[in-house]
């Protein structure tokens, strides 16, 4: 603030509290001449003396007294209002924007809420849930961050992995299978009935499967679009059609037996996790920064987790997959 003649006041200041101009440029950390320099072009600027100079004291005159008890309460001020800025960089404090899709809202950041909220009350969310694979520019937006996949996330922001991988799989009622053709192969689907999800472009959420580990994409027929995993869901439970959803949304009717998955053998073994992105690594506000480091702790405990449970195939005896692929195919 040059045109206020900030530095000068504040050069001012130093030398009054220290009654010394070699003390005062050592806290300053500049040379004492050039000290001298900056009070001369203060002096000048105002017309009149600030400090009456001996060899052995520097003392203000009466002028420079009065400057000094209008300045210190104002100084006062700016140095609360800096450190009171420097707390959001060192206390997690404050209000965190964020948008995302239905689906890490309810099975991501969802179930870790209350521990987040627990663990830094000084910090508020405003969550914005958006179609699945809406492309939000966060900045554009005024969001802090977004929570996506990697497809989508533009590359010159910065993305951290927050989820394992993300299973997505085909199910279907038993009612509707008892009356349709079997399903040995994804090439199968051209005679089935298919719920697909509609994205907001206009087009589906595609389907992919695995073959000798190399993913392909199948986009099956439709009788029934739609937009919201719920209404999906309904409409797969009464025999609509087939259905391909992340497993999350339907572990209870899985569990119920209500759905039934096809086409295991050809489930892909990776389709990407969940990122939080957000627009610069310069100055991350303290509070983003907390939900950052939290979420990648939260990952590394449900994988470490995850290491220590059987796996699918420990626990059915060791199915060796490829083998019941090939059999299947």
């Amino acid at each position: 603030m040059r045109e206020s003649h900030f530095e000068e006041l504040s050069a001012f200041m130093a030398v009054a509290d220290h009654g010394s101009f070699t003390k005062a440029a050592k806290h300053l950390g500049v040379g004492a001449s050039t000290l001298s320099q900056t009070i001369k072009e203060l002096e000048d600027w105002l017309g009149v003396r600030l400090f009456n100079r001996t060899t052995r004291s520097v003392a203000p005159t009466a002028a420079g007294e009065h400057l000094v008890a209008k300045l210190r309460p104002l100084l006062a001020e700016f140095d609360a209002a800096v450190e009171a800025v420097r707390a959001y960089r060192d206390k997690p404090t404050g209000l965190i924007r964020l948008t995302m899709s239905p689906h890490p809202a309810t099975f991501v950041l969802g179930p870790v809420l209350q521990r987040f909220l627990t663990a830094y009350p000084d910090i508020r969310l405003d969550i914005s849930v958006d179609a699945p694979e809406t492309k939000v520019d966060i900045v554009a937006e005024h969001f802090d961050a977004g929570i996506s996949t990697g497809e989508i996330i533009d590359r010159d922001m910065i993305a951290v992995r927050i989820s394992e991988s993300i299973r997505r799989i085909v199910v279907a009622a038993p009612s509707y299978l008892q009356h349709h053709p079997p399903l040995r192969t994804p090439h199968d689907l051209s005679v089935h009935k298919a719920i697909l999800y509609r994205l907001p472009n206009g087009g589906f959420i595609p389907w992919r499967f695995e073959e000798d580990g190399k993913n392909f994409e199948i986009a099956p027929e439709g009788s029934l679009s739609v937009n919201d995993p719920g209404i999906a869901m309904r409409a797969a439970l009464d025999g609509v059609g087939l259905l391909y959803i992340p497993v999350e949304y339907i572990k209870e009717p899985i569990a119920a037996g209500t759905l039934v998955q096809v086409l295991e053998a050809w489930e892909p073994r990776d389709l990407g996790g969940l990122f939080l992105y957000y627009s610069s690594r310069r100055h991350v506000p303290a509070p983003l920064q907390a939900l950052v480091n939290f979420l990648r702790e939260n990952l590394k405990s449900s994988e470490k987790n995850a290491q220590q449970l059987p796996s699918d195939e420990d626990r059915s005896g060791g199915v060796n997959r490829s083998a019941t692929g090939a059999a299947r195919r």
